[in-house]
């Protein structure tokens, strides 16, 4: 097993971007490369002030003020870091397919192919390839044989080695991770390959930690994992519903099963639904591929998670409505939060984005305050729902950066993700600037109702009738 020198990652976002600086971070002695065509995403790693790095993650920004320029380079040069890298990690985007077969549910590969022609183009010399992207079993098999028979007589290993990085503590999730999980081939360069990746993690993780599988179990642990972790959401969520309509209170349902060692208390938050990049995504391609076996009520079973987690969406877009006595139009809205959880500016499957919609069709008019997410983004998701046109949404809904002024005449407030400095605020204060009467939708569960309630809000709160 020769010592790895060089890493190049192809694929600069929110999984390539911190995988790699706390690799070139725990690992001074090898030169570590992120490489994207998109320049301006490159730019922005490469940008002098920290605050302007693509992706939010707390202590990032301290990690790569350490490493960047010194072991850790981010370039648009991808052939060349191509070429002198020993491990190649593809970290790109695989989003759901969007046409043709399997349309809404498979994954599409058009960026993992088009990653694996230009890697047998260019290689010159053995190489670990990795798939680091979230991906449908199978894959690997696929960028396999595509190296295999294009390449300039060059060695490939193919490994899987899916990350399981939570948003908003991305970091943390890297330094001391649970397990990380390596696939390969059974064969003895195989087995070699795994060791030499495997050898990387053993700088700051213990060697019991590292699972090494066969590759289809590596592939298909990741997206089980994630439709285990979301079948808990949506489990609580759809109790919820029940408990508003019981006077049970969600809370402390979720406490008193998560006591349970059996169960545990980890994924038993209610809230307004599951967001981010993975769940959905994973659980989809989980359905496809039980179909395509023709494994029916495997595919009936899982997608009822995600018919569930819309569910959960719809019915706090529908309770707002019927609340304000059955009429939106005209009223202003303050929606507090537009990421899809706290911690990172990440707004992918967000459910304050499917709220809104549901809510400007109504004709609301919405006031989105959010600390990290931008305004460009946040018109973009809504622009990408084609519901109506670019200038209709941006009428209806502005985004605000004094979240304090921004509910002076306001109907409502909902809480769309659970920002600890919403916590903080003068609730008071923002009790004055309403019209009364001041309705607060809390759809994470992060205020307190009495004290609500004794300001003189009405409070609505999800899994609480």
């Amino acid at each position: 097993m020769k010592n790895t020198t060089k890493i190049c990652c192809i694929g600069a976002g929110y999984v390539g971007g911190p995988t790699m600086s706390v690799i070139a971070n725990q690992c001074p002695e090898i030169q570590v490369t992120v490489v994207d065509i998109n320049e301006n995403r490159i730019n922005q790693w490469n940008d002098e002030d920290l605050d302007n790095l693509p992706v939010y993650e707390p202590g990032l920004k301290e990690i790569i003020a350490t490493t960047r320029n010194k072991n850790l380079f981010f370039s648009t040069e991808v052939d060349k870091a191509i070429e002198e890298a020993d491990i190649i990690f593809i970290s790109v985007n695989t989003p759901t397919k969007t046409y043709g077969k399997g349309k809404g549910q498979a994954a599409d590969l058009k960026y993992i192919e088009l990653c694996a022609r230009n890697i047998a183009k260019v290689a010159k010399t053995d190489k670990i390839v990795v798939e680091k992207s979230t991906l449908p079993v199978r894959t690997a098999g696929a960028i396999k044989s595509i190296l295999e028979n294009t390449g300039n007589g060059v060695n490939f290993e193919i490994l899987s080695n899916p990350e399981f990085l939570a948003e908003g503590t991305a970091v943390d999730d890297l330094m001391n991770a649970d397990r990380v999980l390596i696939g390969g081939d059974d064969t003895p360069s195989g087995q070699r390959a795994k060791d030499t990746l495997s050898a990387i993690y053993e700088h700051w993780l213990p060697k019991e930690r590292i699972l090494q599988t066969n590759v289809w179990s590596s592939e298909l642990s990741k997206l089980v994992a994630n439709a285990f972790l979301a079948q808990r959401v949506s489990s609580i969520n759809s109790i919820s519903a029940l408990c508003e309509r019981t006077d049970a209170n969600v809370a402390e349902v979720s406490r008193a099963i998560g006591y349970d060692s059996r169960i545990g208390s980890k994924f038993l938050n209610s809230s307004v639904g599951f967001g981010g990049s993975c769940f959905q995504k994973d659980i989809l391609n989980l359905v496809y591929i039980a179909r395509s076996f023709g494994l029916q009520e495997v595919a009936d079973y899982w997608e009822q998670v995600i018919i569930m987690n819309d569910y959960q969406k719809r019915r706090f877009a529908e309770n707002i409505i019927s609340t304000l006595y059955n009429t939106v139009s005209g009223k202003k809205i303050v929606f507090y939060g537009w990421a899809f959880k706290k911690d990172t500016n990440d707004t992918r499957e967000s459910a304050a984005i499917y709220v809104a919609d549901a809510l400007l069709e109504e004709r609301a008019e919405i006031v989105v305050y959010d600390p990290k997410v931008s305004e460009k983004t946040i018109y973009a998701d809504l622009d990408y729902l084609n519901t109506r046109s670019p200038e209709e949404n941006r009428r209806l809904l502005k985004v605000v950066k004094e979240p304090i002024k921004a509910t002076e005449d306001a109907h409502a407030i909902a809480i769309l993700t659970e920002w600890d400095e919403f916590k903080t605020y003068d609730w008071d204060k923002i009790h004055n600037n309403m019209l009364k009467p001041a309705f607060v939708f809390d759809g994470r569960r992060i205020l307190d109702s009495e004290t609500m309630k004794a300001k003189g809000f009405e409070f609505y709160k999800i899994g609480q009738s």
